[in-house]
């Protein structure tokens, strides 16, 4: 079992905050007080709403992975690895396969890359970001052993 949130980083909230009350502010001069705070609150709702929306989810259970909305079950992982900054930078990059399936997070910077051997399916490979890289990989094994 894993899982993990890939919340986005404090300066990405600590921004898009500043902008909504900014925007908030920008209101406040020309129409007064009560319009001021109203388009404030509302786009800070929108910006938090947002930065929500955009974290991902990446969790294993039941044999299978998720990773946002899609779906893998281990059965057809060939191989796991665990991918460091450098090794998911250059698989973004110049060895990036353009069939393989991305669930990346521009705020994260290592994850895990699952090899697959389905015939069926022209996806060479998941990238999937994480935190923790090791950790994902090793319960990816362990599913893939025990099922």
């Amino acid at each position: 079992m894993y899982e993990e949130r890939l919340w986005p980083p404090t300066w990405a909230w600590l921004a898009t905050t500043a902008f909504a009350a900014t925007l908030g502010f920008a209101f406040w001069v020309p129409y007064g007080p009560t319009v001021g705070l109203a388009v404030g609150a509302a786009a800070v709702a929108l910006t938090l709403v947002g930065l929500v929306g955009a974290s991902g989810r990446v969790g294993l259970g039941q044999g299978v992975l998720r990773a946002g909305r899609a779906r893998l079950p281990v059965s057809v992982v060939s191989a796991v690895t665990a991918l460091d900054e450098s090794a998911a930078h250059d698989l973004l990059g110049a060895g990036a396969d353009a069939r393989a399936f991305l669930f990346q997070r521009g705020w994260v910077r290592t994850a895990v890359r699952l090899d697959l051997d389905d015939p069926q399916d022209q996806v060479p490979y998941w990238f999937v970001s994480t935190r923790h890289p090791q950790d994902l990989a090793a319960a990816v094994e362990a599913a893939r052993e025990s099922g």
